[in-house]
């Protein structure tokens, strides 16, 4: 890598280290490690999924909306690499989706139709807990290098630490409630954004970024601040004409 590669790297790591503090959200923290998995590697989107602690597999976080489909697909297919990742707990590559159909035949024409035509998935674990995976996507079929896949490896690792030092998290039950937590809310983000892309003309990852930086700015919890859009104690157009939040359509 650059030196101005590893800078970035370095402060890669201090900004996810300055998360873990006792009350982080654990979505924003999966938001921000899948933006920057993209600005870092090769790779031109990353998504992650989550145990739901029930034995399935469950989208978390995605640089983008066609990202975090692909997570979707993969959960919904019980296929695809994450999900082959998190029952062996190591890496698993494709530099062709469309050459693995065999391979994935519900998972690979999916991802192929979301626009993307290679993928590798690595482990999010803690020696044997398997907790999830990061997933890294590429539009064209070129394989992920070997160097994408250990620093993707060693961003993982850093979120699975930050997942696991929650709290009292040495108490399996604690861990699985806060992961619990973590996927409900992630569906009433999803619900956010929905009213404010309609009520902003904007796209889903637009409006993300929105809920997201209002959050921030008024120093809140991002899935507190969904909550009070999806159930309307929010005014969307407030949000969306803070001065935090400056969507472009």
């Amino acid at each position: 890598m650059s030196n101005a590669r590893d800078q970035q790297l370095a402060s890669t790591f201090v900004t996810l280290a300055d998360t873990l503090v006792a009350d982080f959200d654990v979505l924003d923290f999966l938001g921000l490690l899948t933006e920057r998995t993209v600005e870092l590697l090769e790779v031109d989107a990353a998504g992650v999924i989550l145990s739901d602690q029930r034995g399935g597999w469950r989208p978390a976080a995605g640089s983008s909306e066609r990202a975090e489909l692909v997570e979707v697909f993969a959960a919904q297919t019980a296929q695809g690499p994450c999900l082959d990742c998190v029952r062996t707990g190591a890496p698993v590559a494709s530099a062709d989706l469309i050459a693995d159909t065999e391979r994935w035949p519900q998972f690979a024409p999916a991802a192929v139709a979301a626009g993307f035509q290679a993928a590798c998935a690595v482990p999010m674990r803690l020696r044997d807990d398997v907790i999830g995976a990061l997933t890294l996507l590429n539009v064209h079929a070129t394989a992920i290098g070997e160097t994408s896949i250990t620093v993707g490896q060693a961003l993982a690792d850093v979120a699975t630490i930050g997942i696991l030092q929650q709290r009292a998290v040495h108490q399996d039950q604690i861990v699985s409630e806060q992961l619990q937590a973590a996927l409900h809310h992630r569906t009433v983000i999803e619900q956010a954004k929905g009213v404010l892309a309609e009520s902003g003309d904007l796209d889903m990852h637009q409006a993300y970024l929105a809920l997201r930086a209002y959050a921030r700015a008024h120093r809140r919890r991002l899935s507190d601040v969904a909550c009070d859009v999806a159930a309307a104690t929010l005014d969307p157009g407030v949000l969306l004409n803070d001065p935090a939040t400056t969507p472009r359509p």
